[in-house]
Parts: C-alpha cells; sequence; structure tokens
C-alpha cells in the first residue's frame, strides 16, 4: 500500500511533538498550511506539521467527479448511508501516517491527529481505534462516523484522550446538530469534550484557531 503523500512544515529541528491535520472534502494537504503558520506552539517545542493528501476518488453527490475525498459521500442523508469501506481504507492510511511518524522518534502520546470536515471524521474515527494513547484529537466541523460502532471498537488508550471539537452554528453542509450529536454521543461515552460553537458557516473562525491554538497548547505541554 503506497503512503499518503503529505506537505510536511516544522517550526525548529528535531521536533518532539506532532500535529497531523487532516483537509476537507475536494481540498488537499496545502488547505491548512495558512493555519498552522498562525499558531505558535513554541512552549511545546519544536513541532512538526503533517499535511497529508486523500486519495483522489469520484464522489458520487457530486455526479461522479473525482476529486480528493477521504470517503465517498453518497447521499445528502450521511448518517444512514456512509462509505464504510472508503472510512476503513482512510483509517488504516492515516494509520500508517500515526506508525511512520513514531518510528520517526515522535511516541503517540506527543501526536495530535487534527482534521476539517471529512478530516474531522477521520481524525476522530482513527483516534478512537488507535492502539496507543495520542496527545489529543481535533476535529473541526465534523462529525463521528460509524457512530454505532464506536463503542464497540474504541481503543482503551484513548479513553481519557483530550477531544476538541469546533462548530458553526450557520454550517449548510454539515449540519451543527450532527456536530451536537456526536458531541453527546462521545461524552456519553467518557470522552472528555471541549465543545466550541461559533457564528459562522462551514469554515474556520479567528476565535476557533485562538481556541484550538490554547488547546495544542495545553494537550502538548512540555513532558
Amino acid at each position: 500500500m503506497a503512503a499518503l503523500e503529505a506537505i510536511e512544515m516544522n517550526t525548529g529541528p528535531e521536533p518532539a511533538a506532532t500535529v497531523i491535520v487532516l483537509h476537507g472534502l475536494g481540498a488537499d494537504g496545502s488547505d491548512f498550511v495558512p493555519l498552522a503558520q498562525e499558531l505558535d506552539l513554541a512552549a511545546a517545542g519544536p513541532v512538526r506539521f503533517v499535511f497529508p493528501h486523500a486519495p483522489v476518488r469520484p464522489v458520487t453527490i457530486n455526479n461522479g467527479y473525482r476529486m480528493r475525498a477521504w470517503y465517498d459521500i453518497l447521499g445528502v442523508d450521511g448518517t444512514r448511508r456512509e462509505d464504510e469501506a472508503g472510512l476503513r481504507q482512510s483509517q488504516q492510511d492515516i494509520e500508517a501516517l500515526l506508525a511512520r511518524e513514531q518510528a520517526r522518534g515522535t511516541p503517540a502520546r506527543r501526536i495530535v491527529l487534527a482534521g476539517f470536515s471529512q478530516g474531522c471524521a477521520m481524525a476522530l474515527l482513527t483516534g478512537l481505534r488507535h492502539g496507543q494513547r495520542l496527545a489529543g484529537i481535533a476535529g473541526l466541523s465534523g462529525y463521528l462516523p460509524l457512530a454505532a460502532a464506536t463503542a464497540a471498537e474504541r481503543s482503551d488508550a484513548n479513553a481519557v484522550t483530550p477531544i476538541f471539537l469546533g462548530h458553526g452554528q450557520q454550517d449548510d453542509i454539515v449540519d451543527i446538530e450532527r456536530g451536537r450529536a456526536s458531541r453527546d454521543q462521545l461524552q456519553s461515552l467518557g470522552y472528555a469534550v471541549q465543545w466550541h460553537e461559533y457564528p459562522m458557516g462551514h469554515s474556520v473562525s479567528a476565535a476557533e484557531v485562538a481556541d484550538l491554538h490554547r488547546w495544542l497548547l495545553q494537550v502538548l505541554e512540555r513532558p
């Protein structure tokens, strides 16, 4: 299996932590490079940012047009018709990224897995099932995929991993009610979810970046 191509950015020599950022549907890894450049994580030491590119695949809801996507979107009601095969494949690809970071010397407890929209779904899907404790999982404008399987498949290693979730109150792509339902389910399973709502659509705001920045400094405190 070919490894995902990715953009990398180090904030200093010999990074002591890694933040993997998963983009949304139709974007690519470059989408969140500017956001990362706004974050001052010097207090946590040098950080490696990894921005992988999702595979190119046909997307059903977009008339089969081929674009970068972590999984197919089969219809407007994404809850009842999820592309489980695509989700599972991308989960394996992201697990390979996590394994590579650990092989490069960054322990799992110093890795944050983050994502926007589809990337949020993949961060939650993979992070909750990962076999080693992560520093944190951050999801923006997304939801919990394969929700019914989460309780049975989740890893004990990440039972207490901090989770950051942010969502726009006017989101017309992923309705905020789906985000709230994901938050509620995660909290019912005992996860420590830091939830934030913002007066915006399917996007990222300065206020959200500021909140995410504070959270990242907390979870990436020097060991």
